[in-house]
């Protein structure tokens, strides 16, 4: 049966091919199952459909489909550049399945001052296989596995290979700066690195002048956005996006601007490259891997709402579509050499006086919430500013309403130095998080009252590195951190308990959190405590985690659970029922 024609026809929605014989054929037989889905896949990946004489474009980013599309033609003629690449990634992607030989291995760049381990050394192999083919990709493994140290040896390596091209572009948030010059010091000094950490106008020169003789340029994701005409007008060598989840929603300024940037390769490194739903993925690979998913409709209806409505066999699609291009090892998978890490969840007890005033603002917020979950999407604001009302009531009464409540007891406050003063006294340091910075300056308060030391650090805190180093080089116990100013770029291995005060429905922000201290370097077992109010939306906040977990799970960690997207009114329906 000549393909092309056969092609042609499903395409266009035929029910009938008419062949050179003159004998009719039915298209829908199960026969043309397989083609006529792979048919309508390309016709979605191109925006239309692939009729007539023209032929599909098919981005090398689209190997997958391509290999599918191949295995069910006779004869294949594809352009030979087209070929190499698109056949490289698919090459990669059965090495990384077992199903082939892995790529020759590159050498570990002379500058390289750091002995990588067996994990390490093959993530270096993956990026500079992508490098090498100018394919781009998410390095997202587990935080505390040696990320930046394994893309640091591909800047050494790809430095050494081409010594005159230009420099690579590193985007980082503002407070893990210092943290990129302090690890290529340290681990590749050969590298020239500058930061540029103000405008142009404030610095008094221009990007030009900065990246000028420069190896690597690190900048943060607010000049990316600020400076982007500056940054856009230059050549780059590469664009790394580190704690890429910064770019996670696609309506945003920066997201473009990461997406448009000029760069033959693109990496995004992040331990959390879904968090919420599908469209978080979608929206990292349209800046490493653009035209592999080229619209975010189509990739709705293709893959989020079929897999969120269970199906598995699209679930399975899509991880061989992003297998070659996203590597993820779990601490479990690489580094068992790890100490223990413990988990206790806490229940706390409200003291009466607590519970009433919980009590009677629930019941308030519960019939408001209620009345605009019919709306939720024009009053999304609204709910999730009294789900975080209720958040804090639970933490504190006079969090909410200090005048009424200000002389009623935080129950959670006494449970944690009740813990904590076990913990000091057998010279444990711990970390201490909370999401919500009114409520650290009253742990605060209390460490000052019975004369304990501690570190501070949340959004506000100048000279963020110094406080860090004091900690780590000091003799205070305790380190209080916010949880959105300390959940990445920091390493902490000299604590050993982490207790976690306020409890997030995304659990990727908690294991961030976590993660400070159970990391390579710890050497003693990590204990994580995380405290619940009983009784509260807290409980319902606990069990939302486990849902949203299922999310990473079933993408990248090969799971078979299906999974719910973003933060839904069901959900909330659910964090108010019995709260």
């Amino acid at each position: 049966m000549p393909f092309v024609a056969l092609f042609t026809a499903l395409a266009r929605g035929l029910s009938h091919l008419v062949l050179e014989d003159g004998t009719y054929v039915r298209l829908d037989q199960p026969a043309f199952a397989t083609l006529r889905e792979l048919v309508e896949e390309s016709a979605r990946l191109e925006g239309r459909a692939p009729t007539g004489p023209h032929p599909p474009r098919v981005s090398r980013f689209q190997a997958g489909w391509w290999a599918d599309m191949a295995d069910a033609a006779d004869t294949v003629v594809v352009d030979p550049v087209w070929e190499e690449s698109a056949g490289a990634l698919l090459a990669l992607r059965d090495a990384l399945d077992g199903e082939a030989t892995a790529a020759p291995a590159a050498g570990l760049p002379a500058g390289l001052h750091a002995e990588l381990r067996p994990y390490q050394r093959q993530a270096f192999e993956w990026l500079a296989f992508l490098h090498r083919h100018r394919l781009g990709g998410i390095l997202a493994d587990d935080m505390g596995l040696g990320k930046t140290l394994e893309t640091l040896a591909l800047l050494a390596h790809a430095r050494e290979q081409a010594p005159d091209a230009p420099p690579f572009l590193v985007v980082a948030p503002a407070s893990v700066l210092g943290n990129w010059v302090d690890e290529a010091a340290r681990f590749a000094p050969g590298l020239r690195v500058v930061t540029m950490d103000a405008t142009p106008a404030r610095l008094g020169r221009s990007p030009a002048e900065i990246a000028a003789g420069a190896d690597v340029v690190v900048t943060t994701y607010a000049l990316l956005r600020l400076a982007f005409d500056d940054l856009s007008a230059l050549e780059w060598s590469g664009l790394v996006l580190d704690e890429a989840q910064a770019v996670k929603n696609a309506r945003t300024r920066v997201h473009e601007c990461a997406r448009t940037l000029r760069a033959p390769f693109r990496l995004a490194i992040t331990g959390t490259p879904l968090e919420n739903d599908l469209t978080e993925l979608w929206a990292l690979l349209s800046v490493v891997a653009p035209g592999l998913f080229p619209s975010l409709g189509r990739f709705r209806d293709d893959y989020v709402k079929p897999v969120e409505a269970g199906d598995t066999a699209r679930l399975d699609r899509l991880r061989r579509r992003v297998r070659p291009l996203l590597l993820r090892r779990t601490k479990e998978q690489v580094a068992p050499e790890l100490p223990a890490r413990q988990e206790q969840v806490l229940r706390v007890e409200l003291t009466p006086r607590h519970r009433r005033a919980y009590d009677t603002f629930l019941h308030r917020e519960r019939r408001h919430l209620l009345g605009l979950l019919d709306d939720f999407e024009n009053q999304r604001f609204a709910v999730f500013r009294s789900l975080t009302l209720l958040r804090r009531m639970a933490l504190d009464a006079s969090l909410v309403e200090p005048e009424k409540h200000a002389d009623v007891p935080s129950s959670k406050l006494d449970a944690l130095f009740e813990q904590l003063e076990e913990v000091l006294a057998e010279g444990h340091r711990a970390l201490v998080f909370s999401q919500f910075t009114s409520y650290l300056g009253k742990v605060a308060d209390r460490c000052r009252d019975a004369g304990i030391e501690f570190a501070y650090l949340d959004g506000a805190t100048r000279r963020r590195a110094d406080v860090v180093r004091a900690f780590k080089e000091g003799s205070a116990p305790l380190f209080l951190i916010s949880l959105k100013a300390g959940g990445f770029g920091l390493n902490l291995t000299e604590a050993d308990y982490v207790f976690l005060l306020d409890p997030w429905w995304n659990p990727a922000a908690e294991a961030q959190a976590v993660d400070r201290t159970h990391r390579i370097g710890q050497e003693r077992p990590v204990m994580v405590v995380r405290l619940v109010a009983d009784g509260t939306i807290e409980e319902k906040v606990m069990a939302l985690q486990q849902k949203k977990a299922r999310l990473v799970g079933a993408v990248l960690d090969d799971g078979n659970a299906s999974f719910a997207g973003a933060l839904g009114a069901d959900d909330v329906r659910a964090l108010l029922l019995d709260a």
